[in-house]
């Protein structure tokens, strides 16, 4: 059975042409199928009994509303919660992912892969995000060996299987892709159709791509050093404590073998600070390294 799951805020006018492609699409495919709509709090009066209406009042065509907006993260983790497909498709509600794509997807989990992302081509975007995006990519390929072109495209189609290796929470949807491959599934990326936006205004502001800096940030320290925090922050401890250390060591040969008076010397405090400030450091890692420890123990037992 295929789940699409379709995550939108104020997207009355693009869900029924949305939709009517979807069924086009799915009746040519020879397996059950559901349409989980999740809204996330819409303020345009969506009415989702005049959409399924439109439709013939099809049962497999369900809608989760949230009391009000919790993000794009959430509103996919309450699709998943409610889809009983072994087959799940990400879609975006805006008509820009075209549904005419989704064959070529799935073909691709039927020839053996685990998860199939999008790759947008002429994407209908502002240079600043596509900016963005190119970075992003860059900095995942270089520091986290990532598949990955478009890592942040919305057409997704994947194994349920596969999310018992993952949780949704805050932004992290932003990399299921990447811990889909770090957590050794076969993945693979395909071409996929980018519409231009026909109604509505894009929910993608530039704060977000602030947010999404961040994030990426996380997403590295996660992947990276979620098992040996002490590797990430040890090193910023030891610079610290290290240059600190050799200020110190300066000031004392100064004092000791030339008489120097050291309390007109503001960089006396500069050193004590880093000296202080690199042992809270490499501190914080040893305590991550006792949390994990103590996490892998308590699992073990």
């Amino acid at each position: 059975m295929i789940s699409v799951i379709i995550p939108f805020y104020n997207e009355k006018e693009n869900l029924p042409v949305l939709i009517s492609g979807l069924i086009l699409e799915l009746e040519k495919i020879d397996k059950q199928w559901e349409i989980v709509l999740v809204d996330d709090g819409s303020t345009d009066n969506f009415q989702f009994s005049h959409l399924r209406q439109g439709f013939g009042g099809q049962a497999n065509i369900k809608l989760i509303k949230h009391k009000k907006r919790l993000g794009k993260g959430q509103a996919l983790k309450t699709g998943i919660e409610n889809a009983k497909g072994e087959i799940i498709v990400f879609m975006d509600g805006d008509l820009q992912d075209d549904p005419k794509d989704l064959s070529k997807l799935l073909k691709k989990i039927e020839e053996g892969n685990d998860f199939v992302n999008g790759i947008r081509i002429n994407r209908q975007e502002n240079g600043l995000v596509k900016t963005y995006s190119k970075i992003a990519s860059w900095f995942l390929h270089k520091f986290l060996n990532s598949p990955f072109t478009d890592i942040n495209c919305g057409y997704k189609v994947f194994k349920k299987e596969i999310l018992k290796d993952f949780n949704f929470y805050g932004n992290n949807f932003r990399f299921f892709p990447l811990a889909t491959f770090l957590n050794g599934y076969k993945v693979i990326e395909i071409p996929v159709i980018n519409n231009q936006r026909k109604f509505g205004t894009t929910k993608f502001g530039k704060s977000k791509i602030f947010v999404g800096i961040l994030d990426t940030v996380t997403a590295y320290f996660l992947f990276k050093f979620a098992e040996k925090p002490l590797h990430f922050f040890g090193i910023f401890g030891l610079i610290s404590f290290t240059i600190g250390s050799v200020i110190l060591a300066y000031l004392g040969i100064e004092r000791i073998f030339y008489n120097i008076l050291l309390y007109r010397r503001p960089i006396l405090f500069l050193g004590m600070l880093l000296v202080i400030v690199g042992i809270q450091i490499i501190m914080t890692g040893i305590i991550g390294e006792l949390i994990v420890f103590l996490h892998k123990k308590g699992n073990n037992e």
